[in-house]
């Protein structure tokens, strides 16, 4: 049955529905993803929630979906868009078709679609509402409610994982699973925490170091956490990832924006200004930390984009505190950036705990 996808910026793209016709319109931001693998892993990661998803690569699922990928319980997106679809998954670990799996979940998937074209729009018009439905035409506006969308994919208790010498406090506006996986590989057992969690809470759990998460929507939808996330990150080591990296650059007096149609995809090149090294990342953030904002809050650009010169993640110049804006847990993605992991580790290990800010 045929299916269209409509763009805020007026045009409209027809498909086949491969599974399940939604019983109802669709709506998201629609956003595009570069990388030739690892779609599971980006259905179901929460930074994409509310998100409808373009794939550039021209077939996806021929390997199907297992249960080690997935970076949470669920796929996370509003919906998908592919120009092929695989009905049937040719890999020893795969447990169902892609079609299958999001047919499972009510995500519509709308396959046969000129993905170049519509990237093409994207890249002109930027990230915009779209909506997936049955109807070739569409007469009104399409339009977003603004939300806190990190509020939708936190936690609402306190988790705790693992055993280890480090105790990190894991605040979880979206995480991946990956990242704490590689925490408990780093030896760490990891205390989970709702995103609205306080400085006295915090205290409370007597963490060795903060990890503040990736997650999903703009940065200063946070704005009411930003005192308590500046006080906790003046008091602890801390890692910030992706929109933690973002968060907590607002908390210290910087801005973000959002960029005409992000980073999406497992190749982005970066550069370390401490070592003079580039590396291969995996990103995914429509907002980006403006370097023009960071006089006088202590920071300074470690690492930034070597194609555009964005900031791709900050160091402060008394705190021990290091952020990023790509993702050093990859999955999807290269592994080029794990040393980010160590040297958290090692920032905790040479930082004397002290009880009173560092600032």
């Amino acid at each position: 049955m045929d299916g269209y996808l409509h763009l805020a910026a007026g045009k409209t793209f027809e498909g086949k529905w491969a599974g399940k016709v939604p019983a109802a319109e669709i709506k998201g931001e629609i956003v595009f993803f570069t990388g030739m693998t690892g779609y599971q892993e980006v259905l179901t990661d929460p930074s994409y929630k509310g998100q409808i998803i373009v794939f550039t690569y021209p077939l996806i699922g021929n390997y199907g979906v297992n249960k080690n990928d997935a970076e949470s319980k669920r796929p996370q997106v509003s919906g998908v868009i592919v120009y092929e679809v695989e009905a049937e998954c040719f890999h020893y670990e795969s447990e169902m078709p892609l079609p299958e799996y999001l047919n499972l979940w009510g995500i519509p998937l709308l396959s046969s679609v000129d993905t170049r074209d519509l990237v093409q729009q994207i890249r002109e018009h930027g990230s915009m509402p779209a909506v997936m439905d049955s109807s070739p035409v569409r007469e009104e506006g399409i339009t977003l409610v603004p939300e806190c969308k990190a509020g939708k994919v936190s936690t609402t208790v306190i988790q705790k994982y693992g055993k280890g010498s480090h105790h990190i406090v894991l605040y979880d506006f979206g995480y991946k699973k990956s990242i704490l996986n590689l925490l408990r590989k780093e030896g760490c057992r990891v205390t989970v925490v709702p995103y609205q969690t306080d400085f006295e809470t915090v205290k409370k759990l007597d963490p060795d170091g903060i990890l503040l998460s990736n997650g999903p929507g703009d940065p200063k939808e946070m704005t009411g956490i930003l005192p308590e996330i500046k006080k906790v990150i003046e008091y602890y080591p801390a890692l910030g990832i992706c929109l933690g990296h973002q968060i907590a650059a607002l908390a210290l007096g910087a801005d973000t924006k959002k960029m005409l149609f992000g980073h999406r995809g497992a190749n982005h090149p970066v550069l370390d200004r401490e070592s003079g090294k580039v590396f291969m990342s995996s990103q995914n953030h429509s907002y980006v930390v403006d370097g023009c904002s960071l006089g006088g809050t202590g920071l300074s650009p470690r690492f930034v984009n070597s194609n555009d010169g964005t900031v791709e993640g900050l160091q402060h110049h008394a705190l021990p505190l290091v952020t990023v804006q790509f993702h050093p847990e990859a999955h999807p993605g290269p592994t080029d950036s794990n040393y980010i992991f160590d040297e958290f580790i090692d920032i905790i290990k040479s930082t004397e705990r002290k009880a009173v800010h560092y600032a």
